[in-house]
């Protein structure tokens, strides 16, 4: 914390306590991203999202046999109740896709409420199976006017959504790329989201309630849509050279530039490092390859200028892009990664809860004695 202002003084309380962890760290000393240990570095270039998810649940990397029930266990959980579709598709097209991920998750807790703690990991490995079906269900239903199924014999989570999103089975490069930006996404200490799910739990409400309110959170665009509007910077020049100019007069303008620099990262996002690599390994067409080489110049204009580096955000625009993934469906992404980092979290507060409640410093008038409404001028 800094030492020279009191928590009060410190706008939206960066860098200062507001709990324990043991899930993970990020940013610490100088350090970069780690899940139980685990540097996200490693776990990017060997693991798997499959994987990844067992051990932010676990505390530890699954054995082979673990791994295949596990994945085994999402697959058979993909499916949605027949009342779920028809709330999805009475969603409009024009709706905000993040809204009807709220709006799933709270009806999923409708249909299948967690009558205890002891539900807890059953429920999380529903949401995993089934947020990426509410996602593509309703947006191949609102765009496409199709019913699609949402069960497919694509092990990986990652496949199984860009199965259900073009009707086809993707190429290794597709599957791998969106598998490894799962892993990226799956967890980041306390959030804005995360935060929020762990002030819910610690009044002892349900998981879908939790997971409701950080679908929320990360609604808001200074959370969850950075990626949305990086792309819709990116795609809005047609050469890096305009890029160049047209990032200098915003700056000239101080409009917000989204997808780069971090509340907690001083100096790089070690997940950027991931994410670019994939996206120049996407970037194999005309089109995808000038939307890279754009992303490189804004890039540098950023440094140059505000000395101000990409963070994970940024490239997965052009990455996503690059898979033929709306870009309506970017956040949405994050919600199918950033579920089992939530989860996590409120198994961890439930571990040894206690109501988060801070208090505030009253600025407002001094103490008035009441008038009676007929002595009013």
């Amino acid at each position: 914390m800094n030492e020279t202002k009191k928590p009060h003084e410190i706008r939206g309380l960066r860098g200062v306590s507001a709990g324990q962890t043991a899930i993970c760290t990020c940013g610490i000393a100088g350090k970069g991203l780690t899940y139980y240990g685990y540097d996200i570095l490693e776990l990017a270039e060997h693991s798997t999202f499959e994987e990844t998810i067992y051990l932010l649940l676990h505390g530890e990397l699954p054995t082979r046999t673990q791994l295949d029930d596990l994945t085994k266990e999402l697959q058979d959980l993909r499916d949605l109740p027949q009342a779920a579709r028809a709330v999805l598709e009475r969603i409009p097209k024009d709706a905000h896709p993040m809204d009807v991920m709220r709006t799933g998750c709270s009806m999923l807790g409708v249909l299948e409420q967690e009558q205890s703690f002891a539900d807890q990991m059953q429920t999380t490995k529903r949401l995993l199976a089934a947020f990426p079906s509410i996602m593509a269900y309703w947006f191949r239903y609102a765009h496409d006017g199709k019913r699609i199924t949402t069960q497919t014999d694509d092990a990986s989570v990652a496949g199984h959504i860009l199965r259900m999103l073009h009707d086809q089975e993707p190429s290794d490069l597709h599957r791998r790329a969106l598998d490894v930006s799962l892993i990226l996404y799956a967890e980041h200490e306390f959030n804005a989201s995360t935060f929020t799910a762990r002030v819910v739990t610690a009044t002892l409400a349900d998981i879908y309630s939790a997971i409701t309110a950080a679908i929320g959170a990360l609604r808001g665009p200074l959370h969850g849509g950075a990626n949305e509007a990086a792309f819709e910077l990116i795609s809005t020049y047609a050469s890096p050279e305009e890029a160049v100019q047209g990032v200098r007069a915003k700056l000239e303008r101080k409009d917000k530039i989204m997808g780069f620099g971090h509340a907690v990262y001083s100096i790089s996002d070690p997940r950027n490092q991931v994410i670019k690599q994939w996206a120049k390994k996407l970037a194999q067409t005309p089109a995808n390859e000038q939307l890279y080489t754009i992303s490189e110049a804004i890039e540098q204009v950023m440094w140059n200028e505000k000395k101000l580096f990409p963070n994970l955000d940024f490239y997965s625009a052009p990455a996503y892009h690059a898979m033929g993934i709306d870009t309506s469906l970017f956040t949405p992404l994050f919600v199918c990664a950033r579920t089992v980092g939530w989860a996590a979290h409120i198994m961890e507060q439930r571990k040894d809860n206690r109501l988060i409640r801070p208090n505030a410093d009253y600025i407002g008038p001094a103490e008035r004695k009441y008038i009676p409404l007929t002595e009013r001028p």
